[in-house]
């Protein structure tokens, strides 16, 4: 929602691209800072998420921590500072050996990961696949949420129906009684039984992948970081219920499953390592447990590289068709047209007098499909293409009417051995032409080559492989 106001904004404001992605990533920080009263996590979550590699939009940056911290003033005004969730006071963290339950917490988070963000594909898909009207795509995946809650509140035992609901809406207080330090609210809820309520907390796993992936997938209006969190703590928390069973001296604390086990399930799902590591302390209003936190969430992180929920992610800036051409520029900076260009080549040259039916046949022997024209002293007075001439080539007699002068475009900015390599493919970018003239420093009206395109790109591929690391 929040990057939508953005987009929205930037076309009233009828905004450059760049200045629109600015407000987009605003936007977005500006609506997880306030909703979730994480202002940190939310900007950098907005320049994280845009990339599946650990790369983020440093451009936004800044403006996204203006958002965010406005966002955040004007919402908890009103409404308090106070963190999303309540943690009891929780200890800096000193037991190395809980991080073995965590890697197997890990495991299973991504595992979920994987299942939420196939069902997402899988609802989107199969609504697609209708052949009914878009308007009733989303009452029918409402009906469908509505379905899977009543099926899971019927299957469950009474003192369990309540918790049960919270596979539809947010969710959010479920979350709360999912982190109770020692997970005894659950358990005496439950008659004291582990294994009811670890059935409970993945019942509302797998029931909020459906529900959510059946809103979202038909349509509907949501969002996927809250329904994470619920997913990503059950299943924490019934992780840490069963390792609590197998080893008491080391897991005594069930809440802190349920934290990380939803830190590392929205890392997987999202390839965010970073924002979510800061957000779910900040929401939590505690950051003693950023230590396994890291751990949990860069061992999600490697091992989910492959996928991701959302699925115009791009790899990294290289591969953003936003920054495609200002990665160009930076790795052909310091480079000249020198570097690029084959100087001592025979430049095939037009008089400005010549008929185009005489050019043709000069055209003919050469690979050239640019031809600079020249006044009788050989300086540099036109430039011509092929596109230009192409409808003289076939028919000689018009040929003969008109000379290369009549047709040869003036506004063409001649390169020398020296010109920046980047502003000669700003100049690529800006005309048709897949070759450009070069010209003598000294005498800057006599042709001396032609820069082809190609010519740069082989350079810029060269220039790229070399700062690639090695692949095994």
């Amino acid at each position: 929602m929040g990057a939508s106001v953005g987009s929205y904004l930037a076309t009233k404001l009828r905004l450059s691209r760049q200045e629109r992605r600015v407000l987009l990533v605003s936007g977005m920080a500006a609506g997880i800072a306030a909703l979730f009263r994480a202002p940190l996590a939310g900007a950098i979550f907005a320049v994280e998420v845009l990339y599946a590699d650990p790369d983020f939009e440093t451009g936004s940056l800044l403006p996204a921590f203006f958002a965010a911290t406005v966002a955040y003033c004007v919402y908890t005004a009103p409404f308090g500072a106070e963190p999303v969730f309540t943690v009891v006071h929780l200890a800096r963290f000193d037991r190395p050996l809980v991080l073995l339950p965590l890697t197997a917490l890990t495991l299973v988070a991504v595992a979920a990961g994987f299942a939420y963000t196939n069902a997402l594909r899988g609802s989107r898909w199969l609504f697609g696949r209708l052949g009914i009207p878009s308007w009733l795509k989303p009452c029918l995946g409402g009906l469908g949420a509505g379905a899977v809650a009543l099926a899971i509140y019927v299957a469950m035992v009474d003192s369990a129906r309540h918790d049960a609901l919270g596979v539809l809406a947010y969710g959010y207080g479920f979350f709360q009684k999912v982190l109770d330090p020692s997970g005894d609210a659950l358990r005496t809820q439950m008659n004291d039984s582990t294994g009811m309520v670890i059935m409970l907390l993945l019942a509302v796993a797998v029931g909020k992948m459906i529900t959510t992936s059946l809103t979202i997938g038909s349509g509907g209006s949501a969002g996927v970081f809250g329904p994470s969190i619920v997913i990503g703590g059950s299943v924490g928390a019934a992780v840490g219920l069963g390792f609590q069973e197998l080893m008491p001296a080391v897991v005594t604390r069930i809440d802190v499953f349920a934290i990380l086990g939803a830190a590392a399930f929205f890392a997987a799902a999202a390839n965010t390592p970073v924002s979510t590591l800061i957000m779910v302390s900040e929401m939590t209003g505690t950051f003693a447990l950023f230590l396994p936190a890291m751990w949990v969430c860069a061992l999600a992180y490697l091992l989910t590289r492959s996928w991701s929920l959302f699925d115009q992610q791009a790899a990294n800036r290289a591969e953003s068709p936003a920054h495609r051409g200002e990665l160009i520029v930076d790795v052909l900076r310091g480079l000249a047209v020198r570097d690029a260009w084959h100087g001592g080549q025979d430049v095939l040259t037009i008089p400005e007098d010549m008929t185009l039916d005489v050019a043709a046949t000069k055209i003919s022997a050469t690979r050239q499909t640019c031809f600079p024209v020249v006044d009788e002293a050989g300086r540099l007075a036109g430039y011509l293409s092929l596109n230009d001439i192409r409808y003289f080539l076939f028919d000689s007699e018009a040929g003969k009417l008109v000379a290369a002068e009549a047709l040869a475009a003036t506004d063409v900015k001649p390169l020398t051995p020296l010109t920046d390599l980047s502003l000669a493919m700003t100049r690529f970018a800006q005309c048709t032409y897949d070759e450009l003239p070069v010209v003598d420093p000294a005498e800057p009206e006599i042709v001396i080559g032609l820069l082809r395109r190609q010519d740069v790109i082989a350079l810029y591929n060269a220039r790229l492989a070399e700062s690639q690391p090695p692949t095994s």
